[in-house]
C-alpha cells in the first residue's frame, strides 16, 4: 500500500489523512429521486461515521467523514428540478429515446451529475450527449458520437 496519504496519530497508529472530493463547478440540480438518493447517502454515512467513532476505527472515520463532507455538501447545494409535465421539448429530468443512423435505438433520462448512471440509462445534464439534446423536440436531428441520431419520443 502506498504511504503517500497515511499518518500516524500521537500513539503511532497509522490512518489515512484524505483529501477532500472534488466538487463540480457546475449547479448542482437534482431530480426528485435524486435529491432522495443523496439524503439516503448523508444518512448512510452519519450511522457509518457514529460506528466507526464507537469502533475508534480512525481510517474508516477519515473515510466515511470525507464522503459524508462531500455528500453534506452536495445536499446543501441541491437544486430542486419538478418532474417535467411539458414533453414538448428536452429538458432536465426528460426520458429521451433516438434513433441512430445505424437503426440503434437509445433511450436516457437527463438528470444530476450525482444521479447520472449511462448502464442504467441516465446521464447527467452536462454531459455532451444531454448538452446535445436539451431543447430540441421529436423529429430534430442531433449529433451523437459522430453520427447523427434522431429523436423518437420525449417523455
Amino acid at each position: 500500500m502506498s504511504r503517500a496519504f497515511v499518518r500516524e496519530d500521537d500513539r503511532g497508529e497509522a490512518f489515512e489523512d484524505l483529501p477532500d472530493r472534488p466538487i463540480s463547478p457546475h449547479q448542482n440540480l437534482v431530480t426528485p429521486a435524486g435529491l432522495a438518493q443523496i439524503d439516503a447517502m448523508v444518512a448512510d454515512l452519519q450511522h457509518r461515521l457514529a460506528q466507526a467513532q464507537e469502533a475508534e476505527d480512525k481510517g474508516e472515520i477519515a473515510r466515511v467523514a470525507r464522503d459524508l463532507r462531500y455528500w453534506s455538501h452536495r445536499k446543501s447545494t441541491a437544486e430542486l428540478v419538478p418532474e417535467p409535465t411539458d414533453f414538448s421539448h428536452v429538458r432536465f429530468g426528460s426520458r429521451v429515446t433516438f434513433v441512430r443512423d445505424d437503426g440503434r435505438t437509445q433511450t436516457y433520462r437527463i438528470v444530476g451529475e450525482d444521479e447520472a448512471d449511462p448502464a442504467k440509462g441516465s446521464i447527467s445534464y452536462v454531459s455532451p450527449l444531454a448538452q446535445a439534446l436539451l431543447g430540441k423536440q421529436v423529429g430534430d436531428a442531433v449529433s451523437v458520437a459522430h453520427t447523427e441520431a434522431e429523436i423518437v419520443r420525449i417523455e
